[in-house]
């Protein structure tokens, strides 16, 4: 079962939650897979040998009174698979549109903490013979990185982690129980009270431990967080209902991108959002400037010595404005590779990491209370979120069906009223768009006009390397 209690961050993501009433914290994936769809008996035979003993796939949260303590994992004795897989059929003709809407349906629920915090849905009727299978999980459980693995645990070129024989009635080992929580008292006790002194004695060591630049990055980080973006539409209060959408790329046409320009898969990426928020602004009347989009770009911060199998999230982030006010897709490309590359070199990332550090080497009840305070006051730094998530790079196969997409999706919070996810798969880099159901009834647009703008950077790369060759 691993660690038992949650990290700062993955408690971070549970706290927010519980601060913003119309969020439901949630990732997912949506594989589009060929062919029939497995009856109920074979998909659950599926998840049973492939899923449950994956990390927490069978425990609930046990919180602690006040915070007293970090939020623990425990084994949900009353444990029923069946009560995690769900199946529905969509309306013919089946058309993505309305795989769409069931999906941010799905996505828009918040998954009930007294269990196991996944679902696992069928979704049969799509045109084409194709069916869908979407995964769901709290963001406490995973970053998107482990999501990927998870999701993979379930593909047929991944070998099952335990013994079928176990089946899926339910747990046969013994029942895990964290130990318990620290009482008031203890935490008013004198020793307590050392410990919280040597903790604060710690913080400058973790930081010049760290380095000199992660200190710089930590403290500039912060100095964005406090800084307000320019006016726009695409923040502000949300409401519960989400709309989603899907957008298509070739990979191929990406790399050749980057090819012709010297730049990341991550640079195409945030160039062609660029543009798409661009254009959606200015559909909505609005003039957009250098400004106007601040966006927050999760980084994984694993290293080689992280345990690569941990559930933990392990995330920081950078905070690039995007440049919307920029018309020209090459010249956006150009400006977005640059702020990337200045933010990177600001170690942004890495005083986000040294600031999870110190935060999970402190006691948790005070942190916790000071998370809970500023998450309910209305933020106006961070417009969106786009998060890049490396999925396999080749093509995978679900109970000896052949998964054609997969897209991913990212919950918004805390007056973001847009989420990115790209996803990396095979020959394709898809994006998956979440948007507030009332505030952005053009979401299909953003979708189009990424799509658009991967075409019109291909076409400008062409003529690019063509001019170079000739």
């Amino acid at each position: 079962m691993g660690n038992d209690t949650l990290s700062f961050l993955d408690a971070g993501f549970l706290e927010t939650e519980d601060s913003d009433r119309h969020a439901s914290l949630t990732i997912g994936a949506l594989a589009v897979i060929e062919g029939p769809p497995p009856d109920q008996k074979e998909f659950r035979d599926a998840v049973a040998e492939r899923l449950l003993d994956l990390p927490h796939a069978r425990d609930k949260l046990r919180t602690a009174p006040l915070d007293v303590s970090a939020p623990s994992w425990t084994e949900d004795s009353n444990f029923d698979l069946d009560r995690h897989l769900r199946r529905v059929a969509i309306p013919n003709p089946g058309e993505e549109e309305a795989l769409f809407g069931f999906v941010a349906r799905v996505m828009g629920h918040r998954l009930d903490r007294d269990h196991p915090l996944w679902e696992c849905w069928v979704v049969e009727g799509l045109s084409g013979d194709r069916w869908a299978m979407l995964a769901k999980l709290h963001h406490c459980m995973a970053d998107g990185i482990t999501g990927t693995r998870l999701f993979e645990a379930m593909c047929d070129e991944v070998e099952p982690t335990i013994d079928p024989a176990a089946g899926s009635s339910g747990p046969d080992r013994p029942a895990h129980q964290p130990p318990p929580a620290p009482s008031i008292s203890t935490l008013l006790s004198p020793s307590h009270q050392c410990e919280l002194f040597e903790t604060i004695l710690r913080a400058p060591l973790t930081i010049a431990r760290a380095g000199l630049g992660a200190g710089r990055g930590l403290a500039r980080l912060l100095t964005e967080m406090l800084m307000s973006s320019s006016d726009t539409s695409l923040i502000g209060p949300i409401g519960k209902q989400r709309r989603y959408r899907g957008a298509r790329t070739r990979m191929a046409d990406v790399r050749e991108i980057c090819a012709a320009y010297g730049v990341t898969v991550n640079d195409v990426a945030l160039a062609a959002i660029t543009g798409g928020l661009r254009t959606l602004l200015l559909r909505r009347g609005e003039h957009p400037d250098a400004h106007t989009v601040r966006t927050l770009v999760p980084v994984s911060v694993r290293s080689a010595n992280d345990d690569a199998e941990s559930p933990h999230n392990q995330v920081s982030l950078m905070l690039p404005f995007l440049p919307v006010d920029i018309e020209d897709h090459v010249e956006q490309l150009t400006a977005v590779h640059r702020r990337m590359s200045a933010h990177k070199a600001g170690k942004e990332a890495q005083g986000g990491k040294v600031f999870t550090s110190l935060a999970q080497s402190g006691p948790f009840m005070p942190l916790a209370w000071a998370l809970r305070l500023a998450t309910r006051f209305p933020q106006h730094s961070v417009v969106a979120v786009a998060t890049n998530i490396p999925g396999p790079q080749q093509t995978r196969h679900l109970l000896s069906r052949k998964i054609v997409d997969i897209f991913p999706y990212v919950p918004i919070a805390l007056r973001l009223r847009v989420g990115i996810a790209i996803l990396s798969y095979a020959d394709n880099l898809t994006f998956g768009l979440t948007g507030d159901y009332d505030t952005t009834p053009d979401l299909a647009d953003l979708g189009t006009a990424i799509e658009q703008g991967v075409s019109s950077l291909l076409t400008a790369a062409r003529l690019e390397t063509a001019g170079s060759q000739s």
